[in-house]
Protein backbone atom coordinates (compact mmCIF):
# COMPACT_ATOMS: atom_id res chain seq x y z
CA UNK A 1 0.00 0.00 0.00
CA UNK A 2 1.40 3.36 -0.96
CA UNK A 3 2.03 6.02 1.64
CA UNK A 4 -0.45 8.31 -0.18
CA UNK A 5 -3.16 5.65 0.02
CA UNK A 6 -2.42 5.12 3.70
CA UNK A 7 -2.58 8.87 4.37
CA UNK A 8 -5.94 9.05 2.55
CA UNK A 9 -7.30 6.20 4.65
CA UNK A 10 -6.14 7.87 7.86
CA UNK A 11 -7.81 11.16 6.87
CA UNK A 12 -11.02 9.32 6.01
CA UNK A 13 -10.99 7.44 9.32
CA UNK A 14 -10.52 10.70 11.23
CA UNK A 15 -13.35 12.36 9.31
CA UNK A 16 -15.68 9.42 9.96
CA UNK A 17 -14.75 9.36 13.65
CA UNK A 18 -15.54 13.07 13.88
CA UNK A 19 -18.91 12.54 12.22
CA UNK A 20 -19.65 9.67 14.58
CA UNK A 21 -18.76 11.83 17.60
CA UNK A 22 -21.08 14.60 16.38
CA UNK A 23 -23.92 12.10 15.89
CA UNK A 24 -23.40 10.71 19.38
CA UNK A 25 -23.49 14.23 20.83
CA UNK A 26 -26.71 14.97 18.92
CA UNK A 27 -28.35 11.74 20.09
CA UNK A 28 -27.29 12.41 23.67
CA UNK A 29 -28.76 15.92 23.53
CA UNK A 30 -32.05 14.59 22.15
CA UNK A 31 -32.29 11.82 24.76
CA UNK A 32 -31.42 14.28 27.52
CA UNK A 33 -34.25 16.57 26.46
CA UNK A 34 -36.66 13.62 26.18
CA UNK A 35 -35.79 12.20 29.60
CA UNK A 36 -35.41 15.43 31.56
CA UNK A 37 -38.16 15.74 34.15
CA UNK A 38 -39.25 12.12 33.82
CA UNK A 39 -39.42 10.15 37.03
CA UNK A 40 -37.48 7.12 35.89
CA UNK A 41 -35.79 4.81 38.33
CA UNK A 42 -32.30 3.41 37.82
CA UNK A 43 -33.95 0.11 36.80
CA UNK A 44 -36.11 1.95 34.25
CA UNK A 45 -33.03 3.58 32.72
CA UNK A 46 -31.14 0.29 32.68
CA UNK A 47 -34.06 -1.30 30.86
CA UNK A 48 -34.27 1.60 28.40
CA UNK A 49 -30.59 1.39 27.46
CA UNK A 50 -30.72 -2.40 27.18
CA UNK A 51 -33.76 -2.21 24.88
CA UNK A 52 -32.13 0.47 22.73
CA UNK A 53 -28.99 -1.61 22.44
CA UNK A 54 -30.95 -4.70 21.44
CA UNK A 55 -33.08 -2.84 18.90
CA UNK A 56 -30.10 -1.06 17.36
CA UNK A 57 -28.14 -4.33 17.16
CA UNK A 58 -31.00 -6.03 15.36
CA UNK A 59 -31.47 -3.12 12.95
CA UNK A 60 -27.75 -2.77 12.24
CA UNK A 61 -27.54 -6.38 11.14
CA UNK A 62 -30.42 -5.85 8.71
CA UNK A 63 -29.15 -2.58 7.24
CA UNK A 64 -27.91 -2.48 3.64
CA UNK A 65 -24.22 -3.24 3.78
CA UNK A 66 -24.74 -4.82 7.19
CA UNK A 67 -23.39 -8.10 5.90
CA UNK A 68 -19.88 -6.67 5.69
CA UNK A 69 -19.32 -7.15 9.41
CA UNK A 70 -20.09 -10.04 11.71
CA UNK A 71 -23.06 -9.85 14.08
CA UNK A 72 -20.57 -9.74 16.96
CA UNK A 73 -18.82 -6.73 15.42
CA UNK A 74 -22.15 -4.93 14.99
CA UNK A 75 -23.13 -5.72 18.58
CA UNK A 76 -19.80 -4.37 19.90
CA UNK A 77 -20.21 -1.20 17.84
CA UNK A 78 -23.79 -0.69 19.03
CA UNK A 79 -22.81 -1.31 22.65
CA UNK A 80 -20.04 1.26 22.38
CA UNK A 81 -22.27 3.90 20.80
CA UNK A 82 -25.21 3.36 23.16
CA UNK A 83 -22.76 3.31 26.07
CA UNK A 84 -21.33 6.67 25.05
CA UNK A 85 -24.80 8.16 24.58
CA UNK A 86 -25.89 6.76 27.95
CA UNK A 87 -22.84 8.18 29.69
CA UNK A 88 -23.46 11.67 28.28
CA UNK A 89 -27.20 11.58 29.01
CA UNK A 90 -26.81 10.36 32.58
CA UNK A 91 -24.08 12.93 33.24
CA UNK A 92 -26.33 15.69 31.92
CA UNK A 93 -29.34 14.45 33.88
CA UNK A 94 -27.27 14.06 37.04
CA UNK A 95 -26.62 17.79 36.97
CA UNK A 96 -30.33 18.61 37.19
Amino acid sequence: MSSQRLADLVRRARRLAGERDRLIDTLADEWTRALRGQTLSRADLDELWAALTEDASRRAGQAPGGGKASPQAWRREVQEVVGRVREKVEAALGGD
